[in-house]
């Protein structure tokens, strides 16, 4: 890799044409990632494309007057320092909208703060003069992009794909997330307290709620990744909805199950108790929160569900 500070002013304007280039093929991936979902946002990212294009365009002709047709292959990655993008989000999908706004941005400021201390360590007057201008060329896109993003996406259009967003958020996370928190929290209920109440012993009561909890997270995972493979529903990639199911599965059980860590019985079933109740409550909250259903209804029905089956473990394990 070579030195920002080592590169010639004809490299420095070969990096900016390569730079320009692949920031439009950027911004098309995420037009092409979002066009679906988010259409006005897509056509955002469509005419910034467009003018990096123009950008390219007017530094490839400046090029060719200094140095003619040849122009040498440097890229990001040959040299050190310089801007590396960590992820290649416009190829995922689902698009994020947040994460791509976000990305956008940075994409902007860390190549217009790059070319300005760069430019104050240059010693050659012209390639110092090239910085500046390159800077000023990133400021003008964030410049652009806010323009664009007030014409094109009005507040009626940003409303309606923050509320996409918001149900693309519940259907990929939430609500498998809830579902598995639910399962885990209530469903080794009954094997925890039914081992608790049968032996009288923390460690073995803590190994069957071990087992119960990373069970069920396991079964939960991938009974939500078959479920649906998210092409018609919008739900998500198969592997995410299950790995988010699954583990949040296991917390749900491990939340009551860590308390018989402690050595004397009762004090581990009371703590145990108590955090069932938390758990309850906090699946209440999100129920109400999310899924719109109000918080009364919400505990009403996670409570009796819950206390059926915390009462079938101590009777089965009382027995």
């Amino acid at each position: 890799m070579k030195r920002f500070s080592d590169l010639t002013e004809q490299e420095v304007l070969a990096l900016a044409i390569t730079n320009e280039e692949e920031d439009s093929r950027i911004y098309r991936g995420f037009a092409e990632g979002l066009r679906e979902q988010f259409p006005s946002s897509a056509k955002v990212f469509d005419e910034m494309a467009d003018e990096e294009v123009v950008h390219r365009t007017r530094l490839f002709n400046l090029y060719r007057e200094k140095f003619g047709e040849y122009l040498p292959l440097i890229r990001r990655q040959d040299v050190k320092g310089f801007v590396q993008h960590k992820s290649a989000l416009w190829l995922m999908r689902p698009l994020g909208l947040e994460d791509v706004r976000k990305f956008a941005e940075n994409m902007e400021f860390e190549t217009e703060r790059f070319y300005r201390r760069a430019a104050e360590t240059a010693r050659d007057a012209s390639v110092r003069q090239l910085l500046i201008e390159l800077a000023e060329a990133e400021a003008g896109h964030e410049t652009l992009a806010h323009k664009l993003s007030e014409s094109i996406l009005t507040t009626g259009a940003r409303e309606k794909e923050d509320e996409t967003a918001r149900r693309m958020f519940l259907l990929q996370y939430v609500q498998p997330g809830l579902v598995g928190l639910m399962d885990g929290s209530v469903s080794t209920l009954a094997p925890l307290f039914a081992a608790a109440f049968a032996t009288h012993a923390t460690w073995e009561t803590f190994l069957v709620g071990m087992a119960a909890s990373v069970g069920a997270g396991i079964s939960m995972g991938f009974a939500e990744a078959l479920s649906d493979d998210g092409s018609l529903t919008g739900r998500g990639t198969p592997w995410l909805r299950g790995t988010v199911s699954g583990v949040m599965t296991t917390i749900g059980g491990l939340g009551h199950t860590l308390p018989y860590l402690i050595p004397d019985f009762w004090i581990a079933t009371i703590v145990s108790i108590v955090v069932v109740v938390v758990e309850l409550a906090v699946i209440s909250w999100i129920r109400m929160k999310y899924m719109d259903s109000p918080f009364l209804q919400a505990a009403f029905q996670v409570v009796v569900g819950g206390a059926l089956v915390f009462i079938a473990g101590i009777l089965i394990g009382s027995s």
